[in-house]
Order: C-alpha cells, then structure tokens, then sequence
C-alpha cells in the first residue's frame, strides 16, 4: 500500500512538522513518503507529481492558509482516480467537521485533533479489515451519515518517535527554516486563538529534544524555531534549554521561540545578557492589545508594564532580537484604541513590529461569538475580519497602509535613523507617521506596483516634501547617511543629486590622502592609497555634524563631510 503524507507550505523556506510526526510514528508498520509543496505551486503540478507516485491513499495536513488550494489538489485527484483514500487533518479541518464533509464530498476521512496514532489505527484499517469503528479520532459519512468516533486518549510525548531521522531531508536542512516543539497546548485562554482550546501543557522528553537538535545541528540545520505556545511557562526548564543551546550550538546556527513576556523572571532576561551569545536567539512576543478591557473580553491576561520589563531589559542586552505582534480588529478595540495600543508597543522600538490582522478561526470561542460583537468576515480562509461595531471596514483599510509602509521601513531597517528622527521629533506619534505616509503611498498607486530600494528613499522625500514638514534639509541628509551605511558595496548611482561636484570631491580625496587623521584615527589606520580611496569610497555633505550625531544621537547644524569606505561587504562611515 503507497501512503503519502503531503502538505502546502507558505514557503519554500517551511517545513511540516506534523507531517514528518505521522511518518514516524507508522513506522516501521507502513512507509509513508513525504511530499511538500507551497501554496504557490499551480495546482496542476501538485497534482501531475502525486498522481504520478501512484499512491493508494493521500494525507493531507490543512492549515487556514493552506486549505483553498489543497481541496483544489484533492478534487482534481479524486477526478482522475477514485480510489485515492483522502484523508485530511490538521487545526483547519479538526472543527466544523460536518461542514466539510458535507461540502467537499472527496474527502473520505477526516482526523480529528492529535493526529498520529489516529493515522496509524486508519492505516491498519485500510491495509486489512475496513472497519472504520476501530478507529478512534475520526470522522467521515456513512450511507450519507455523519459519523464521528472518540479521539483517543492524549499521547504520551515522551514516548513518541523523532520526527527529525529521515534521510531525504538532511539535503534540505541547511535551506529551510526547521521547526521543532518540546510541548503541547497552552495555560492561556485567549479566544482568539485555538492553542487555548487545549487544556493543560505536556512535555516531550528533554533529553530526546536534545539529541535532536544536536541532530539537527551536525546535520547542517541554520535556523530552528520553536513552536511550543509559551516556551518560558515554565522558568527552570527554560532556563534549562537556554544553557544547552548556549552551551553547544554551532556557529550560525539562529534559535527562535515564542515567549510570554509579562512571566518572564528578570533573572532568565539577566542570564541571556550575560551567556548568550548576540544572535543565536530570536523571540516572538504576542502583544495583540494594550488595551485592558479588550484583554479581558479575549480572556487575555497580560501585565503591560512587566512585558515592557522584559522587552525592555533584552533590548538593553543587545544580544536577543525581538519580534512583538499586535492584532488590529480585537473586540471593542476602535481606531483610536488600536492607535494607541500600536504607539505603547513601537515605543520599545522591537527590531520587528508584526501588524496583523484579527482570524475568525474555526473553533475560537470568539468565532462562536461573533454576533455579540457585529463581526463581519471572510467567509473562506483565512476568516479575516471585514468590521466589527467598533471598527469599520475604512478603518481596516486605513490601518492596512499602516501596515504596509511599516513593513517596507521600519521591519526592514533600510532608514533607522530617518525613522526614528521623522517619528520623534517631526510627526506627533509614530503612528500618525506611518499612517499618513501609508495613506500617501496607497493614494500614489505604489501599493500595486514593484518597487526597488531607491524607490524607497524616492518615495519617502516625495511625501515629506509634499507634507512639507520642517527640517527637511536634516531629514534628507539622515536619508544619505542610512543608504550609505547600509550598502555592502559603493553604489553606482545614488538615489539623490550630489552635492559634491567632480573637481571638489578630488580635492577632497587629495585632503583625505594627505592627511588621513583630519578625517579620524580609525581612517588613518586603514592606510589607503589612491586607487583604494576612489574606487571604494565615497564622500557627502551633511547639513549636520555627523560626528556628534555618530556619539550621541544629537542633531547639531554645523556642516560636515561624510566619508564612507567599502570593504569586505559592509561600509565604514566616518565624519571629516
């Protein structure tokens, strides 16, 4: 019997975790080949590869992202051959499983919640007597009756098999972003999200987890992220993890997890500072709303001022980049309230500020109730919100701008300094700025075109100078020093008019060469000699002294000149 466990990925970059769980877990009683691909893929080639491995039966793993396009594949499957078993599983299918049964006629069975020991009983069902009662977990019609067996008892984790063995994937380990849980379930309730439906949170054995990753790591792995709900619930076993990962990741390896901000103990954070090493961990911190009545309504329990204790102390660390998400749509949360909650969480300055937008997800208790609060939403994946009584479908769309031109320049961190000067000092809030900028850009037509990054820093003047904002000579001049430093190599053509003709930039450079300590001690010890000088650098004027802003952040109007030398793919800026 030809089994195959598939899924649609976002990306090329994911991988499925729970696929790879089934296989483990029917082994060595069924071999299941594993076959990925993305939601990007034509639905014609997914199916053309699948059909032609002549499986008896197709697992599918259905994620709201995900779920549009795989019954695209199983219908086009079912038509060519009928008797492919269809089997789908996964959060997106586990409730309102009558609905999908009744409306997508070619799926044969569906497994409910925990999936692998229910895959395997089905498996043993298929390959010998048929008889589907035995099969505990899953639910499919009979003579056109809905028939839904008892899941099985929860799983004991320690016991189940890794999920990380198999030799087809080690290719691919060093390419794509490997996921990796050390529990199940979540000691929250918020109800907008299906990990508190899950009562209670069960570990996998430590030292299995370990030996996994010390797989996973020889086996050329770069980027490992965590999907346990709450990875820090529990201190002493956080605190555990972190010194084995400090103490023996390989050099390049990146480690993400999600965290619970507001119950992290400033002892864990102080630890962190202390031992680990600056980049080999990454944190994503669910914000969702600063405000207290919209937390209560979600059942959100969160302490604001001790998760700006948290993110606060890591940033000061320096070692740890943080990620926070905010959920725009939450109920009784207006324009206004979603403004300031977005200016209480960029006040932090997190490395990323994730904008996201509010999922009618099958089996929240918010989905359920919906009418309480006049939600409207997408009737297919991914049930995002179109309004609510507080919230208009405009202010969606105004909030959407937001988002996009937040992406563009602050999350990619192409103008930091242009940022962080417009959003202090020029505009009232930070919000204020990304959002009349968002609504300039989606007024100009950009949010339908490509763009490149001069077009960015193109755009950006464009708004400002139609705004006309004060200090925009200064602004301008912080534009330069970002593009300039961010560079890996000297630019062909910068995005702005020099202001440095041909005959002053030489008699500049022959200043440079002749007395390379006028620029500073650290230029003087790169020893340059004429070739080097014009050939990888390149010199502004800066209405500002760049010195002095480069120590303290201060903008003092005292012309100066900046020097910027690329070498060995990243730029050294100097102040003349």
């Amino acid at each position: 019997m030809k089994v195959i466990a598939s899924t649609l990925n976002a990306k090329y970059i994911h991988t499925n975790l729970a696929i790879r769980y089934l296989k483990a877990f029917a082994e060595p009683d069924f071999n299941v080949e594993l076959a990925e691909y993305t939601i990007k893929d034509p639905v014609m080639n997914i199916v053309t590869d699948l059909i032609n491995k002549q499986p008896n039966v197709i697992g599918f793993s259905c994620y709201i992202w995900n779920i549009e396009e795989t019954i695209k594949v199983i219908r086009m499957i079912k038509k060519i051959n009928a008797d492919v078993i269809i089997i789908l599983g996964g959060p997106e299918v586990t409730y309102d499983v009558p609905e999908w049964l009744e409306n997508v006629s070619e799926i044969d069975f569906i497994a409910v919640g925990e999936g692998e020991e229910t895959f395997k009983q089905l498996l043993q069902q298929i390959d010998g007597e048929k008889d589907w009662r035995k099969v505990n977990g899953i639910a499919y019609l009979k003579d056109g009756k809905l028939q839904v067996n008892p899941q099985n008892n929860k799983l004991n984790l320690r016991e189940l098999p890794s999920p990380f063995r198999f030799e087809e994937d080690k290719r691919e380990l060093g390419k794509r972003v490997t996921y990796i849980e050390t529990s199940r379930g979540c000691p929250f309730s918020c109800q907008f999200c299906l990990s508190s439906i899950e009562v209670g949170v069960r570990y996998f054995d430590r030292e299995k987890v370990k030996e996994d990753i010390r797989y996973l790591m020889r086996n050329g792995a770069k980027t490992i992220k965590f999907v346990d709900r709450t990875f820090n619930i529990s201190r002493s076993y956080a605190l555990e993890m972190f010194q084995f990962l400090i103490d023996e990741h390989m050099p390049g390896v990146v480690f993400q997890f999600e965290i619970t901000a507001d119950i992290m103990r400033p002892e864990v954070i102080q630890f962190l500072n202390d031992h680990a090493p600056a980049g080999l961990f990454r944190f994503e911190i669910g914000v969702q709303s600063t405000n207290d009545y919209t937390n209560e309504l979600v059942k959100r329990k969160q302490n604001f001022q001790k998760l700006t204790r948290t993110v606060t102390m890591v940033k000061e660390g320096g070692k740890i980049d943080q990620h926070l998400d905010l959920i725009a749509g939450l109920p009784e949360e207006d324009y206004a309230s979603f403004k300031k909650t977005f200016n209480d969480v960029f006040a932090l300055r997190p490395e990323e500020l994730q904008l996201g937008f509010l999922k009618m997800l099958r089996g929240t208790g918010l989905r359920q109730s919906a009418a309480n609060h006049q939600y409207i939403y997408m009737d297919q994946s991914p049930y995002e919100i179109l309004g609510n009584n507080v919230l208009s479908f405009q202010d969606i769309i105004r909030i959407k701008q937001v988002e996009d031109v937040l992406e563009k320049y602050w999350n990619d961190h192409r103008m930091d300094h242009t940022i962080e000067y417009l959003v202090t000092n020029i505009f009232p809030t930070p919000f204020d700025f990304f959002q009349e900028f968002g609504s300039y850009w989606e007024g100009k037509g950009w949010s339908r075109i490509g763009h490149q990054l001069e077009d960015l820093f193109h755009r950006l003047f464009a708004f400002l100078e139609d705004t006309q904002v004060k200090n925009l000579e200064v602004i301008e001049g912080l534009m330069k020093y970002d593009y300039l430093s961010n560079q890996k190599y000297k630019p062909r053509k910068p995005w702005w008019p020099s202001s440095i003709d041909k005959k002053e930039r030489s008699l500049l450079y022959q200043h440079f060469l002749k007395d390379p300590s006028s620029v500073s001690k650290d230029f003087a010890l790169l020893h340059l000699n004429e070739k080097e000088l014009y050939k990888h650098s390149i010199v502004e004027k800066l209405p500002f002294n760049l010195e002095k802003y480069m120590q303290t952040g201060f903008i003092e109007m005292d012309e100066s000149v900046m020097v910027v030398y690329y070498a060995k793919e990243q730029a050294a800026v100097f102040a003349s």
